[in-house]
């Protein structure tokens, strides 16, 4: 599998570490992607800010080749998914490329839907990251507010030296609570999950052009309808 990496910065660079053995092109800002060098790889893993995501989309689009974006803190043009069936591609838009944290979603979707049991509970999610992230709340704890399906869930994060990612919920009820906590050790769990989702991308033939989110490509994995 010859890859196109997109971005090799805090993330991109453990991708670059954990294909080591592997064809990468690398691109970044000294070294933008055009289509045509795109259309050379088989596959292609962005981790970039949401800023430079404008200026990729349509040379990414271009190339047909199929794409794991890791991009948060950005609002994806409502053409785009219509776009990327025209050109016959196949993406897949996650805020968080963990598999574990699917394993949260799961308990979030149950927690959510067990909760009309509880009398008046309240939802608190709360978010840790490295300071130098640009995105507050994360990603991640909007997913976590989506999964859980509830009203009135309370967010809020920290910025905090180079924290990888730390997400939690609490719901309390005037005489008990429940915690759901999920915390990255390394960044090489992100690139991880994003190296699983181009190579089930190039694998799996059969599955349809469109925009995918990662949880919907993980449900796909344990169906039957590939």
């Amino acid at each position: 599998m010859k890859t196109a990496l997109i971005g090799d910065g805090k993330t991109g660079g453990y991708v670059k570490k954990l294909l080591k053995d592997e064809d990468v092109v690398v691109f970044n800002e000294d070294n933008k992607p055009t289509a045509e060098e795109l259309k050379n790889c088989d596959v292609a893993i962005i981790f970039v800010p949401g800023i430079a995501a404008d200026e990729l989309i349509e040379p990414v689009l271009s190339s047909g080749i199929p794409a794991a974006w890791g991009t948060t803190g950005y609002k994806w043009p409502e053409d785009l998914p219509e776009k990327i069936k025209v050109a016959g591609a196949k993406w897949v838009i996650a805020s968080n490329f963990s598999l574990g944290m699917n394993i949260m979603r799961k308990c979030l979707q149950a927690v959510g839907k067990g909760s009309h049991f509880l009398q008046d509970p309240e939802f608190h999610i709360h978010e840790i990251h490295h300071k130098d992230k640009l995105d507050a709340p994360s990603g991640t704890a909007l997913k976590w507010q989506e999964w859980l399906g509830v009203d009135n869930v309370w967010i809020s994060h920290n910025r905090e030296g180079d924290v990888k990612g730390i997400h939690s919920l609490h719901v309390k009820t005037e005489f008990e609570s429940l915690f759901l906590k999920h915390e990255a050790h390394d960044r090489a769990v992100f690139a991880q999950g994003a190296i699983w989702t181009a190579r089930f991308l190039v694998n799996k033939t059969s599955i349809l052009p469109g925009m995918y989110t990662f949880e919907s490509i993980i449900d796909l994995a344990f169906s039957n309808e590939i």
